[in-house]
């Protein structure tokens, strides 16, 4: 069920490209263009300058495709990235919590991602997975424990 994930999403192309916004992080321009082809995506970077715990600077840059300046912004994937420490113990740095291993780790992420995405309701009592039309109803926990699975051979 969870390794579905690129089933249902439509890929991107040159007619329906991703839109792509991450720091200044060098190796997301490589990774990204070979996962994708650059011809594919709109890619920008918002680069922060700080100087102790003041932000100074907010360089924006277009990396691929076309995108206004203006657009490039990362507070939702920085937001989602708080949500995520806030609720997985084990992607906190400093806590007794931490990954020890990256089977623990990965079906924690997992059981939230089901969690985020089949149970909690984001809008008008929907879930992300109601939205994409991956389910009709809001799951509880007793659904995903008690779910019949079917293997393919």
């Amino acid at each position: 069920m969870f390794n579905k994930f690129e089933d249902y999403i439509k890929k991107p192309n040159i007619k329906r490209k991703l839109k792509i916004f991450s720091d200044g992080n060098d190796d997301y321009v490589s990774v990204l263009a070979e996962f994708f082809g650059k011809e594919n995506i709109n890619y920008g970077q918002l680069v922060k300058t700080r100087k102790g715990k003041k932000l100074v600077e907010k360089l924006r840059r277009i990396i691929y495709g076309k995108l206004k300046l203006e657009e490039i912004d990362t507070t939702n994937v920085e937001c989602f990235n708080t949500i995520l420490r806030n609720r997985i113990s084990k992607l906190v740095r400093r806590s007794q919590c931490h990954a020890k291993n990256k089977r623990a780790l990965e079906n924690s992420l997992k059981l939230f991602q089901f969690y985020w995405n089949f149970i909690k309701p984001i809008k008008k009592k929907q879930t992300p997975a109601i939205l994409e039309n991956q389910t009709t109803k809001i799951w509880t926990w007793g659904n995903l424990l008690h779910v019949k699975l079917s293997y393919r051979y």
